[in-house]
C-alpha cells in the first residue's frame, strides 16, 4: 500500500478507466503522510449506524415562526419538524427545553436550534446522562452563531453536554421523554484511554511481523546473490505479502516506508529512477529480465532497510487516536491501487496484495474487538463482508499462482470490486466510532 501520489493524468483503458498494469504515481520525497489526524475525516451514509444526528446536523433550516407568548418557536415548523431553541453556551448549557413554560419534551424526529451565546466556539452533544452515549452533535458552534441538530428521540433521559475549549464540560439538566418510544441511533464515546491497550497490542504484533519480514527479505538477499531468480521471485512474494499486512503501521515507519515499498510515477522509466527502491523496484528487475547481478545492490537496500526499521520500532509510539481509521484506508488503498493494477511491476499479484490487505484489516479489527461489540451494530455483517471478499480472492488462487487482473473475467472483476465497495461502507461507522470524542 503506497503513500498517496501526487496528481498526475492517468493512461486510460480501452473504457476510459485506468489502464491495468501501468505504474503508479509515486509520492514526492518528504511529501506529508497520507492519513492525518483530525475529527469527522470520514462521513458516509453508515455511519448513521452511530449518530445519525452527527450528519443531518446542519442539513435542515429552521423555518417556524416564534410564540410571542414563550419565546420558542411553534411546535411544528414550515419544515414539518418540532422546534426548540436551546441555549448551547457553557453557563446556561441546554436551557430552553422542558421544565416550566418550555416545550414539552416529546419522542419523534424534531430539530433543536442551538445558539451559542458565549465568546468562544463550543461542541454540544446531546446525551444519556446515565449511560453517557450520544444521540446528537455538533462541532465547532461559533460565538453568537446558531445551527440546527435534527435527533429521533425515543423515551428515556437525555441532557445537552457543552464543551467549550480549554473549559471543563458542563452538562445542562436532565430531560425525560416519556412513553415507550424506541430510542433512535446512538454512540457510546471511545477516548484515547480506551484505545492505549489495542494499540500497544497492536505495536508488538508488527514487532513480531517484523522479524519475519527480515527473515523474507533476508531470504531474497541470498537468492539474488547466488543467481537464484526462481527462488528470489518466491520470496519476494512472501516478503512482500508479510510488509502488506502491516498497513496500520506505514503511517508510524516515515521515510522508510518509501524505500521499502515505493513506486515510481506514472510514465516514468523505472530503470532511470534513482530514487526507485525497494519491493517494488526489484519485482520490476525479477519480470522483466534484469540480471542476478544488476538486483544485488537493490535486493541489500531493501534488506537494510527492513533490519534498520526493525531495530527502531521499539522506540516508535503509533497514535491511537489514528487507529479505527486505519481499518477504513487499508481497504480504501487496495482498492484504489490493488485493484487498479497501479502497483504492478510486473508480477500480476495485486489480488494476492489485496488478499494480504483483508488480513491486515482483520488484525486491526480483532485488537479493537471488545470496544467495537458494544458500540457497531453491524459487526457481524461486516465480518461476514470481510469472509466474502476473502473468498472471492482466494478463489484466484491456483496451484500456487495468483490471477492477475488482465485475466479476470468481467464476473469475476465486479464481484470482487462489489467486495470492496461494500466493505468502504462498512468499515465507515468504525472510522466514525473510534473517532475519540472529548468527554470532560
Amino acid at each position: 500500500m503506497p503513500a498517496e501520489p501526487e496528481p498526475e493524468s492517468e493512461p486510460a483503458s480501452a473504457d476510459g478507466g485506468p489502464a491495468y498494469g501501468s505504474p503508479p504515481d509515486r509520492a514526492a520525497k518528504g511529501a506529508a503522510p497520507r492519513w492525518g489526524g483530525g475529527r469527522r475525516r470520514i462521513v458516509a451514509a453508515a455511519v448513521a449506524a452511530l449518530v445519525a444526528a452527527a450528519i443531518t446536523a446542519g442539513v435542515l433550516v429552521s423555518a417556524g415562526h416564534h410564540d410571542a407568548s414563550t419565546g420558542n418557536r411553534h411546535p411544528l415548523a414550515a419544515d414539518g419538524l418540532r422546534h426548540t431553541p436551546v441555549d448551547a453556551s457553557p453557563g446556561s448549557c441546554g436551557r430552553g427545553w422542558g421544565g416550566p413554560g418550555k416545550v414539552t419534551p416529546r419522542s419523534g424526529t424534531q430539530v433543536f436550534d442551538l445558539h451559542n451565546s458565549s465568546a468562544s466556539a463550543t461542541d454540544v452533544d446531546l446525551i444519556d446522562p446515565r449511560t453517557g452515549k450520544v444521540y446528537g452533535e455538533v462541532e465547532g458552534l461559533a460565538p453568537a452563531g446558531s445551527r440546527p441538530m435534527v435527533v429521533d428521540l425515543g423515551s428515556g433521559t437525555y441532557a445537552f453536554k457543552c464543551l467549550q475549549e480549554d473549559t471543563d464540560a458542563v452538562t445542562g439538566p436532565t430531560v425525560t421523554v416519556p412513553g415507550t418510544a424506541p430510542r433512535g441511533p446512538a454512540g457510546l464515546p471511545v477516548t484515547e484511554h480506551d484505545l492505549i491497550p489495542p494499540t500497544l497490542a497492536y505495536q508488538t504484533w508488527i514487532g513480531t511481523r517484523m522479524t519475519e519480514l527480515v527473515g523474507d527479505t533476508g531470504a531474497l538477499k541470498e537468492d539474488v546473490d547466488r543467481g537464484d531468480l526462481t527462488a528470489a521471485r518466491r520470496d519476494w512474494l512472501a516478503g512482500h505479502l508479510v510488509y502488506e499486512r502491516m498497513g496500520a503501521a506505514y503511517d508510524t515507519f516515515g521515510d522508510a516506508d518509501g524505500v521499502i515499498n515505493g513506486t515510481t510515477a506514472i510514465g516514468r522509466d523505472p530503470l532511470k529512477d534513482p530514487d526507485f527502491t525497494g519491493f517494488h523496484r526489484i519485482e520490476y528487475g525479477l519480470w522483466h529480465g534484469e540480471s542476478a547481478k544488476s538486483l544485488r545492490g537493490q535486493a541489500a537496500t531493501l534488506d537494510k532497510a527492513v533490519r534498520a526499521l526493525r531495530a527502531t520500532w521499539s522506540t516508535q509510539r503509533m497514535d491511537p487516536m489514528a487507529m479505527g481509521l486505519r481499518a477504513h484506508e487499508i481497504i480504501e488503498n487496495a482498492e484504489q491501487f490493488e485493484l487498479t493494477g497501479r502497483t504492478d511491476y510486473g508480477s500480476g499479484t495485486n489480488l494476492a496484495t489485496a488478499r494480504a490487505n483483508i488480513d491486515g484489516t482483520r488484525e486491526i479489527l480483532g485488537k479493537l474487538n471488545s470496544l467495537l461489540v458494544p458500540r457497531d451494530t453491524g459487526l457481524a455483517a461486516l465480518n461476514a463482508a470481510l469472509d466474502r471478499a476473502a473468498a472471492d480472492l482466494d478463489a484466484q488462487h491456483h496451484d500456487g499462482r495468483w490471477t492477475p487482473l488482465g485475466d479476470l473475467t468481467r464476473a469475476q472483476r465486479e464481484r470482487i470490486d462489489a467486495d470492496f465497495g461494500d466493505l468502504l461502507e462498512r468499515l465507515a461507522p468504525v472510522a466514525a466510532i473510534f473517532d475519540v470524542r472529548r468527554t470532560a
